[in-house]
């Protein structure tokens, strides 16, 4: 029976998984972790190789590679569509490469062997890192840096699986719980609003992985593109969030980087996977669908 506002539900003694529960997402989510099919990774010309698609955490790891692409960085990469919904992520090649099974995830082949890196932010780290840019070199600005990187890798969750899951995907409108996270998520947007009131961006007045990583989800939301939920979480009030977000939106590098792995939208904004600089301009999805029409 679905659940709804007025039901009781005694949880059982022990809870035991009922895929049919599961919602929008009810063939991909499961209790447990490991592979399901055998499928190899492809690896192409480059030595960073980014397995992904174009959800808030993946943008943030190809936004992070084309800004260090056009900062004259030698951060080529190849980026390989990884379909969620289809359930790649549970393929041998990639839970091998991340046993967590969720996008992004980066292997370095410049490295004998490859260095794997999952987790977003853990990626924006190691290419901070190892192309010294993006992230201050000044003690105190470094130390707000990964203060608000660690501030959205914690609090994404909440407006992710939490907001977005009962306000766009449950199977029902649950009052409570869309309540408990629209509170939570308008919060975080004060907590942004008010810092970004005194501050250029997150980390001070350097642009950095900080912003690289927030910027997919609060950026996205506050310029309506994610669960459709603007108007119900009045987004336009937050005036110095959306300053920052239509800053970063205007970014070359932000544009190109929130194409690379995109599989919906308008066809000449999908990029579904990247191998060279030249196929923003060669093989986006409307050319694509071009050719195959000939």
């Amino acid at each position: 029976m679905a659940m709804t506002e007025s039901s009781e539900y005694t949880p059982p003694r022990v809870w035991t998984w009922n895929a049919k529960n599961g919602g929008r997402f009810a063939n991909i989510n499961r209790p447990i972790a490991g592979a399901t099919h055998e499928k190899t990774l492809p690896v192409g010309k480059h030595p960073l190789q980014l397995y992904s698609l174009a959800t808030p955490n993946g943008v943030k790891a190809t936004v992070m590679l084309e800004e260090l692409l056009a900062l004259g960085r030698d951060a080529e990469y190849d980026a390989w569509l990884i379909k969620i919904n289809d359930g790649d992520q549970f393929g041998s090649g990639f839970v091998e490469l991340n046993p967590n099974s969720k996008i992004p995830a980066l292997a370095d082949h410049s490295t004998t062997p490859p260095t794997r890196v999952f987790e977003s932010g853990a990626i924006l780290v190691y290419l901070a890192e190892k192309f010294d840019a993006l992230i201050p070199k000044e003690h105190y600005a470094k130390a707000e840096c990964m203060s608000w990187l660690f501030w959205q890798m914690g609090s994404a969750p909440f407006l992710g699986g939490g907001f977005g899951h009962f306000y766009a995907y449950a199977p029902t409108k649950i009052e409570y719980a869309i309540d408990r996270y629209a509170m939570e998520v308008k919060r975080q947007l004060d907590v942004l609003d008010r810092h970004l009131a005194q501050n250029h961006y997150l980390a001070g007045d350097e642009y950095s992985i900080a912003d690289i990583a927030t910027w997919p989800w609060y950026g996205a939301l506050v310029r309506g593109l994610l669960y459709d939920a603007g108007e119900f979480l009045d987004v336009q009030s937050y005036e110095h969030v959306n300053r920052w977000t239509t800053e970063i939106a205007l970014r070359p590098a932000a544009k190109r980087g929130r194409m690379v792995n995109r599989a919906w939208g308008e066809p000449s904004s999908q990029l579904r996977e990247r191998h060279d600089a030249s196929d923003f301009e060669t093989k986006t999805q409307d050319k694509a669908d071009d050719a195959s029409s000939d």
